[in-house]
């Protein structure tokens, strides 16, 4: 049972379409003692900022029904690190597609990040955050509006001369649809989407918010459908390629978002509760070809 996994993304070719996502898999390297990174067809790494970030202050996770909400607040080491020490140190043991997740808190750390990533070789391809709920006076403000989005794409695209660019799109929206446009009118090269949806957990015995930051980014299997929704809506509408994100949690998952329209498909939250979940969903994908008669993955992208 020879089954064809591959896909391509902007002229990458991956083995299969499964990714970690950003902020659930590290910079890879902390799994690598545990796994076969080389069975995932990419990693997107955690989300870097110019400078370094501790993040927001603790308690920063609350459980919830199918899910659970994040407020960590982009916690990372930094761009320099990031191109200098994390993908140089990746590249020793990995030779799958490296995505590099940017964020920002003006266009200026946008552009200053995603040109280092642009001449870093170890990357493959930079995802663009303009989307994360958990931190204040950036991340999904640039996300929610049309013309905000299209700003952040055009100015990274001025700086990025060797990298495809794709956008990370917030799900916290009226017209999801409208922010994809803008940002591929602007040059965008691909789409991600989508991120957490912003919720809020109350303690009532203690009669406060559960999360320090008050509110955080809901993930896990509770989202699957909207997000799935989202992903069918722009890979639709759009000519660039998507990635698809949101409650992926098993092979049929997978297969879903394809169908719907997207080129690769990106794990999240599972990835915390099973650090394993991307090699078994690998692992699992030829059989469930074999029962749907689907030879190769690239067939069923935007079938339905």
């Amino acid at each position: 049972m020879v089954k064809d996994l591959s896909v391509e993304l902007c002229g990458i070719r991956l083995k299969n379409p499964v990714v970690p996502a950003s902020g659930t898999f590290g910079f890879g390297l902390e799994l690598s003692d545990s796994l076969d990174l080389n069975v995932l067809g990419g990693i997107s790494l955690k989300g870097t900022t110019r400078e370094a970030r501790y993040g927001n202050p603790t308690p920063r996770i609350a459980d919830c029904p199918a899910g659970m909400l994040n407020a960590v607040g982009l916690q990372n080491p930094g761009i320099d690190v990031l191109v200098q020490e994390k993908v140089p140190a990746l590249r020793k043991i990995y030779d799958g597609c490296v995505i590099a997740n940017i964020s920002g808190f003006s266009l200026d750390e946008y552009r200053h990040c995603c040109a280092l990533a642009d001449t870093c070789p170890g990357i493959d391809l930079i995802e663009v955050n303009i989307s994360c709920p958990n931190v204040h006076g950036g991340g999904m403000a640039f996300g929610t509006s049309a013309a905000a989005a299209a700003e952040v794409t055009a100015a990274v695209k001025e700086v990025c001369r060797n990298k495809r660019i794709f956008i990370k799109l917030s799900p916290n929206v009226t017209d999801i649809v409208e922010i994809a446009r803008a940002c591929e009118d602007a040059g965008a090269d691909g789409l991600t989407l989508v991120n957490t949806f912003l919720g809020m957990r109350i303690d009532i015995a203690r009669r406060s918010p559960v999360l320090a930051n008050k509110m955080g980014g809901y993930s896990g299997a509770g989202i699957f459908p909207i997000a799935l929704r989202m992903v069918y809506q722009v890979a639709h509408a759009c000519r660039i390629p998507v990635m698809g994100c949101g409650g992926v949690t098993c092979a049929r998952d997978v297969i879903e978002m394809m169908m719907a329209g997207a080129t690769a498909v990106q794990v999240g939250a599972e990835n915390l509760r099973n650090p394993f979940v991307c090699p078994e969903i690998v692992e699992e994908l030829p059989s469930l070809m074999e029962q749907l008669h689907i030879e190769s993955l690239r067939d069923i992208i935007g079938t339905v």
